[in-house]
């Protein structure tokens, strides 16, 4: 995912009002009530960096680990992100650089990556050494992949074998830019290894499971999700469309977070008003004046008209077949990840999951958006979501114990 996580105190678990009717003539705009809030830890900036994947699972994780009955704390992205560069540096190299080398990733490269490399908090591994005090890699992702190709391609035309420098060389690319990795630290009071510091925690990485909902491979089983992003080859297990649903619902129920890969390219995602929406027309509730004037506008004038972001209105049911569709043709891709951490209603009684994105505490409600339930149906490449979340008689039906 490509995108650009203790929620704060007015999140608390309960009834909270998120927006206030406008007064006036204008716009009546949107009007939330939250419905459930699972606790998160704060909203964080990964600034200019293609590194959401790994800052929504992260504040999964946080939560997770909370719930779990452990502190509040903020892991180190950086440390996944750099041993991530260096083990996507080492496939890239193996396959010729026929592998997408980018900033992009998926939920499961941090999992994989604390079970391989171990965790540090924050406070001992920030991962800026490069003069700014958040995530800026314009020219860091350039610079790597340029290292890359240099020395595939010096091997293919001297027909010699690789050095025994290069990963050394990468490696010292890291470091500069990231840091040098410590091999022990001391954190309150007590020294840690990266491994033991991950094993600390009253979490295990095996419980974490990814899942999708897709027709072009069978249901109840693991396939290699065929996304760019994901250069781990991992696997997602397959559900159909309502029983996805069924998970996320049963999670947040009872009380689990749910890292959420989407597509934030859809017209019905604003920016500025925090909002994801599948709107469509509602024929149906026209009058016959009102049903002849839609008639008579043209298709900019009708997608107008659909997304001003005025108020609640309809939006599209969405089916299995759908989401197929857009998944074949590229209008759904992975363009983002964020964190799913409760539910909520608009003033006409919808239904919206609340998620916590990682670009900031921006208004307007403070780094928290909603997205309508048609658009998480439509528009969730995939989620990961602790196992024990997911309801009994889907995970028999994934030949699970």
């Amino acid at each position: 995912m490509k995108g650009i996580l203790s929620l704060l105190a007015l999140c608390a678990l309960g009834t909270a009002v998120a927006q206030t009717p406008a007064a006036g003539n204008e716009p009546e705009g949107y009007v939330f009530t939250d419905t459930k809030i699972i606790p998160s830890t704060p909203v964080k900036n990964q600034n200019r960096s293609g590194t959401c994947w790994c800052f929504s699972t992260m504040t999964m994780l946080e939560s997770e680990i909370m719930k779990a009955g452990g502190p509040e704390m903020h892991l180190s992205e950086m440390w996944i992100v750099r041993h991530s560069f260096m083990d996507k540096a080492e496939k890239y190299v193996r396959l010729h650089g026929q592998l997408n080398f980018a900033e992009g990733g998926a939920s499961h490269d941090v999992t994989e990556g604390i079970a391989r490399h171990g965790i540090v908090p924050f406070e001992v591994y920030p991962g800026l050494n490069y003069g700014t005090d958040k995530p800026d890699f314009h020219e860091l992702t350039g610079a790597l992949k340029a290292y890359l190709d240099a020395v595939i391609a010096a091997a293919e035309k001297s027909r010699m074998p690789l050095s025994t420098a290069w990963k050394r060389g990468f490696d010292a690319l890291l470091d500069t830019y990231f840091g040098p990795c410590p091999e022990t630290f001391t954190f309150e009071g007590k020294e840690y290894t990266p491994a033991s510091f991950a094993a600390s925690l009253p979490i295990d990485m095996a419980d974490y499971v990814d899942l999708t909902s897709y027709t072009h491979q069978p249901f109840y089983k693991e396939f290699i999700i065929e996304v760019p992003d994901n250069w781990m080859w991992s696997t997602v297990w397959n559900l159909p469309l309502d029983e996805l649903m069924a998970v996320i619902d049963n999670a947040i129920a009872e009380g689990y977070t749910i890292a959420w890969g989407t597509d934030v390219s859809e017209k019905g995602f604003s920016r500025t008003k925090a909002i994801g929406i599948i709107p469509e027309a509602d024929i149906d509730g026209m009058n016959g004046t009102e049903a002849e004037r839609w008639g008579k506008l043209t298709d900019k004038e009708k997608e107008d008209a659909l997304y001003k972001f005025d108020k609640p209105g309809k939006e599209r049911t969405i089916t299995q077949e759908m989401r197929q569709i857009a998944y074949d043709n590229y209008e759904t891709t992975d363009d983002h990840g964020m964190v799913i951490v409760g539910t909520a209603t608009d003033q006409a009684g919808n239904a919206y999951f609340k998620v916590q994105n990682s670009w900031d505490a921006r208004p307007p409600y403070d780094g928290f958006w909603y997205f309508s339930r048609p658009f998480v149906e439509y528009k969730t490449m995939s989620i990961m979501v602790n196992r024990n979340a997911i309801p009994k008689a889907i995970r028999k039906k994934l030949g699970w114990k």
